[in-house]
């Protein structure tokens, strides 16, 4: 096979000069600041710093405050992961077998893509308000008085539902087009030698998902720690005090709000390693289980 070729040796380089520029300057260079900012104690107007070692990651990982905000971080990126996966999945597999008003049907469950995060955070606003809201009301006849932004585990729960409800649409897309690209004549063959739909779901369909399933598990974790901040700036309305809060608008809150520049770092670049964590434990070992076609 015929490899292609450049004549000039430095055009390669130039072509990737922009997109280098770009990864230098809105990630690396800033990724450096941080780092290098998370060992002083710095002056929130820029007058001055001190270096204090690793003072600010002692001081962050005896906190009782931070680790209670890292224990609900955990629980919330994998019920909004869990569910958010799993609802799609289902919505997927039911919009596969629709024969009429298709085109309606998967437009109705994809259109929540194009709202943006803090939209969709004013929606779950309105949907649980504590005295017309929708939901307010519908848990109120099962006997739950919903208290938004009062009650700590009333605000989570708010805050998982909205963000998987915006989340489904992104998922749907894949599996849908993942299973859409399942060879017929695998499907037929899986009919003809199982006749049970759950069962041959889960012994045939998901295994050929699950390259998509791998990436959209990716996809979603990076969501629910980062993409979610607007939409939990918005719910809680720039005053977050007792309720649920993620690392990620605690770095917010510290660095912008607190001005302490070298404990928001350190949060910071705790949260990067972190990431940095899961997507080598992915690719490793969980891809390790994933068969590609």
């Amino acid at each position: 096979m015929k490899r292609a070729a450049f004549d000039n040796r430095w055009l390669p380089v130039l072509l990737l000069v922009p997109q280098l520029s770009i990864i230098c300057l809105f990630f690396y260079w800033p990724a450096w600041q941080a780092l290098r900012s998370s060992f002083f104690l710095e002056d929130p107007f820029g007058f001055g710093e001190t270096f204090v070692g690793l003072a600010n990651y002692v001081r962050l990982f005896t906190s009782a405050e931070y680790l209670k905000t890292a224990w609900f971080t955990v629980i919330f990126s994998v019920s909004v992961t869990f569910f958010s996966l799993a609802i799609a999945l289902l919505l997927a597999v039911k919009a596969d077998t629709v024969l009429r008003g298709a085109k309606t049907y998967r437009t109705l469950l994809m259109w929540v893509y194009a709202v943006a995060p803090p939209v969709a955070g004013f929606i779950g606003l309105i949907l649980f308000n504590q005295r017309w809201g929708p939901l307010t009301e519908f848990f109120a006849a099962l006997g739950w008085d919903m208290r938004i932004r009062l009650d700590y585990f009333d605000t989570a729960f708010a805050m998982v539902v909205v963000s998987v409800w915006k989340q489904i649409p992104v998922n749907f897309i894949f599996f849908l087009s993942g299973l859409q690209s399942i060879p017929r004549a695998v499907r037929e063959a899986a009919m003809i030698d199982n006749r049970s739909g759950v069962s041959r779901f889960w012994s045939v369909t998901f295994p050929l998902l699950a390259p998509t399933g791998f990436f959209l598990l990716i996809i979603n974790i990076t969501y629910s720690l980062f993409e979610t901040f607007g939409l939990i700036d918005t719910i809680l309305r720039n005053n977050p005090g007792d309720s649920p809060i993620t690392l990620v608008y605690q770095v917010y809150l510290d660095g912008f709000r607190g001005q302490d520049i070298g404990g928001s770092s350190a949060q910071s670049v705790v949260l990067m390693v972190l990431v940095l964590a899961l997507t080598v434990f992915q690719f490793r070992l969980v891809e390790r289980r994933i068969h590609y076609t």
